[in-house]
């Protein structure tokens, strides 16, 4: 009992802990309700593009001394916007217009960094650095996070709708381009927020581990956000007080564990479970 006592009692008297904590939730929760209609809609390289996508946006704002956050979210959405704009101008398909973006804008990021002096480490930008994360920086995840997940929430049945039949939201009056580029905007002002927490590489698993565990283990969505949603934060909240016992890094640590959930649901969930379905 004192050890189990210990191992969440510790790491809390530590106030870089508790802030690495509530940034571990708000990041967990806003990713797994996003997760839920990128999975959907079959959008999580569109995720994978935008992460990789913000780095030069991060270097050029530390240049002209701008917040982080701002040039990450300009920069996500101008690959967002350029996949979309190759994808309706040209005959190469959206997968291979995602690769092209994301690809360019993460080398070019990299060529600045290398050429434009700055004290950010670049593994705390590839990976992530929960650990130092600031009062100030706890206020804008918390206004990103918050705001992102609010939207989400309040028009979940009409970005359910479009993820689902794009014609059908069309026929019933729903701003079909309006809610494709909203939905767009909340993708990469997710991946702002939970670039502190895990870094621009592994963002994408936050992405989609929730929301694909949901998926497997439900049939309905509401359910499907709510699992989501308990996977993302609890393995949030474990991988951050696991990392700190064992010295490891949170991101990965919290990574490995929604992996972990999900290779469980991949093969025990009720009625689509691997292990089920070979029984049956």
């Amino acid at each position: 009992m004192s050890a189990l006592w210990d191992f969440f009692a510790l790491p809390l008297s530590f106030d870089f802990m508790q802030r690495a904590l509530l940034v571990a939730v708000l990041v967990g929760a806003v990713s797994a309700a996003l997760s839920c209609f990128l999975v959907l809609k079959g959008w999580s390289l569109m995720g994978d593009a935008i992460s990789h996508a913000v780095l030069p946006g991060i270097v050029l704002a530390y240049a002209a001394g701008l917040p982080l956050a701002l040039g990450a979210f300009v920069a996500g959405l101008f690959s967002a916007l350029a996949t979309g704009y190759l994808k309706a101008n040209s005959r190469i398909k959206e997968d291979t217009a995602m690769g092209i973006v994301f690809s360019g804008m993460f080398a070019l990021g990299l060529v600045l960094f290398t050429r434009i002096p700055t004290d950010q480490h670049l593994d705390h930008i590839l990976f992530g650095n929960i650990l130092g994360v600031t009062p100030r920086d706890l206020v804008e995840t918390a206004v990103v996070a918050g705001g992102a997940l609010a939207i989400v929430l309040i028009k979940q049945r009409d970005f359910l709708l479009y993820c689902f039949d794009p014609q059908h939201a069309r026929t019933v009056g729903l701003p079909v381009g309006l809610l494709h580029y909203g939905l767009l905007t909340l993708l990469a002002l997710t991946i702002v927020a939970s670039i502190q927490a895990v870094g621009i590489i592994l963002v994408v698993a936050m992405l989609i581990a929730p929301g694909a565990i949901g998926f497997l283990v439900t049939r309905s969505f509401g359910r499907m956000l709510a699992v989501a949603m308990t996977v993302a934060i609890g393995a949030s909240v474990m991988g951050t007080l696991i990392s700190f016992h064992i010295d490891a890094a949170p991101g990965p640590t919290i990574i490995l564990l929604q992996t972990a959930v999900f290779l469980l649901a991949l093969f025990f969930a009720p009625g689509s479970g691997l292990l089920r379905r070979a029984r049956a």
